[in-house]
């Protein structure tokens, strides 16, 4: 695999942060993983002048700006719109889930075990 892969997960849900860092670590060490804890910490991240991660996983439920308000915000920014986003949530909503599937965009609910935790991130992985 490539080596200079990073990946931006903005998530609130340290738990959740936790199991899919350690699915990454398992599945690519290479692999860096930047956090970030809530919309407008993602936006200040991807302004920041820094190199762009080649995904952004974006949780929807966060406090601050959600996961719909964040995703608009990046596709509005022409200097971002071309990031491919992965939206990872334990959200279930039919409505969710229809949105973004019809703008395209991979909507995977967060499972309940660490072996699909895996496979959603080599899913994720291929993204990039």
């Amino acid at each position: 695999m490539e080596n200079n892969k990073t990946i931006l997960y903005v998530d609130d849900d340290e738990d959740d942060v936790e199991l899919l860092t350690d699915a990454f670590k398992d599945l690519d060490p290479k692999v860096k993983l930047d956090i970030a804890k809530n919309g407008l910490e993602a936006l200040t991240y991807l302004q920041s002048g820094q190199k762009l991660p080649c995904l952004i996983v974006l949780d929807l439920n966060m406090p601050y700006l959600n996961g719909k308000q964040t995703f608009d915000k990046i596709k509005a920014d022409s200097g971002l719109q071309h990031i491919p986003v992965i939206v990872f949530t334990s959200s279930s909503n039919p409505s969710d889930k229809a949105a973004f599937k019809n703008l395209g965009i991979d909507f995977i609910t967060k499972p309940h075990n660490f072996s699909a935790i895996s496979d959603a991130a080599v899913r994720m992985l291929s993204s990039c």
